[in-house]
């Protein structure tokens, strides 16, 4: 088939590498000159495992082409993803004037064709409830060509985008349009071979679907953590209290690994938005507002324990922190917990010495000298008072231990991603902090308080 994927971010660039591997005929289509051309030139502008290989391929294939011109994707397509920003508005909703704005300039592209060629224009990007109509609507205000509008919300998870796309557990399509049921099953039917189902529904139910899956994760994951700083209070093991309730097969093992909190595009933004869509429907998603209130304290939950054991005079002293992206196999730093405890951390006027193995230069455009990026993970722990773990990167797990503590002016951990056991930190004589568990070698005086 011939398709165009507006927007070349995150869910774009994977969908449209992604179906130009099945043997697609893919043009992406992005307002940024200089990206399209660095892409043109093979420059891969996102950190994700796996794509590069097939982005490479494709374009060698000829399969996989960048243009800045929307007509000429419009022109070209059989069907239209629109994978453009949906960023988080100041009330909570979701800005939907990238989407809305596209829409329009394609409905005046249609208008102009000679042909009456049908499109189907697909919302690939997470949108609010009703906004596959309202979508619709604005494309029918201003042509009177043949066009169907299908809702078919994305489930990737940011380091393992391409697995998910090639093998997704489920397909989720949600149109009114028998004729789109009918392609876009067509579409999908080569990454579904193994029997995993594509789920057709009314758009309104697609647009939900997406939002309250992010929610239920993140709901999860905040639970978690609110029964780790309980833990934390009565002196229990939240690890044994996790592996407990893993378990049990209704609730599974995934999602329940305490930490400071959630972050990245999605979930922050999801939360929100659907919180916000519930308002403006005279709803009250209660449980989201907790969600939202304790994820928001939880990010930076480290900082009381680490001012608490400096007697909150961390002036002048020298902080490392491994880890900046909010997870690990990406670059991505929106909503990243390691940015909102640096930004206390230069309050109090601490020196902040940082490594990630991706995401640094995104944190350098943001920080610029106000922070120092070492070169590798053992060279910002020299003279350090202290290091902070906020994203759990495979090559944190297992560190030469011994090195570390020669390195640093004083062998203290706060570990936001609880990746070392108590009693390794107490064998190698670290003072460790982590989340849910009692510190180790820490003087009951310094931690009475968590």
């Amino acid at each position: 088939m011939k398709i165009s994927v507006i927007g070349t971010g995150y869910v774009g660039l994977v969908t449209g590498t992604c179906f130009a591997e099945s043997g697609n005929e893919v043009i992406c289509i992005d307002i940024n000159e200089d990206k399209v051309q660095k892409m043109k030139n093979g420059v891969v502008p996102i950190y994700e495992p796996g794509l590069e290989t097939l982005f490479h391929r494709n374009i060698k294939g000829g399969r996989l082409h960048f243009s800045t011109d929307l007509k000429k994707g419009v022109d070209h397509a059989e069907i239209i993803f629109l994978a453009l920003p949906t960023p988080e508005d100041e009330d909570g909703s979701a800005d939907l004037s990238y989407v809305m704005d596209v829409a329009g300039k394609i409905a005046e592209i249609l208008e102009e064709q000679d042909n009456d060629n049908y499109k189907i224009i697909v919302n690939k990007s997470t949108v609010p409830v009703g906004t596959a109509e309202k979508v619709k609507s604005i494309i029918a205000s201003k042509t009177k060509k043949s066009f169907d509008i299908v809702s078919n919300p994305e489930f990737l998870r940011e380091g393992f985008a391409i697995d998910d796309f090639m093998k997704p557990e489920r397909v989720v399509i949600g149109t009114s349009s028998k004729k789109a049921e009918e392609k876009m099953r067509r579409l999908y039917e080569p990454f579904v071979r193994s029997g995993n189902p594509i789920l057709m529904m009314d758009e309104r139910s697609a647009e939900i679907t997406k939002y309250a899956s992010n929610s239920f994760l993140a709901m999860k994951i905040t639970f978690m953590n609110e029964i780790a700083n309980f833990a934390e209070k009565v002196g229990a093991d939240v690890d044994k209290i996790r592996i407990g309730m893993g378990t049990d097969s209704r609730i599974g093992k995934r999602f329940l690994f305490p930490g400071i909190g959630y972050g990245g595009s999605c979930f922050p933004k999801d939360v929100k938005a659907l919180y916000k869509t519930g308002k403006d429907h005279n709803y009250n998603f209660e449980i989201l507002k907790s969600v939202i209130d304790v994820n928001e304290r939880q990010r930076t939950s480290l900082i009381p324990k680490l001012l608490n054991h400096y007697q909150d005079d961390i002036k002048g002293k020298k902080i490392a922190v491994w880890g900046l992206a909010f997870k690990p196999e990406t670059d991505d730093i929106r909503e990243a917990p390691a940015l909102y405890m640096i930004e206390q951390l230069l309050e109090k006027e601490a020196d902040i010495y940082v490594f990630d193995p991706e995401a640094m230069d995104n944190v350098k455009r943001k920080y610029g000298d106000k922070i120092t990026f070492g070169s590798n993970m053992y060279e910002i722990l020299k003279d350090a008072e202290a290091l902070i773990i906020s994203t759990e990167w495979n090559i944190f797990r297992t560190p030469d231990f011994e090195k570390m503590k020669n390195k640093m002016k004083k062998p203290v951990i706060f570990d936001g991603r609880n990746i070392y056991k108590n009693k390794e930190m107490n064998e190698w004589g670290f003072s460790y902090y982590s989340v849910g568990r009692k510190p180790v070698n820490i003087p009951r005086d310094l931690w009475k308080e968590f």
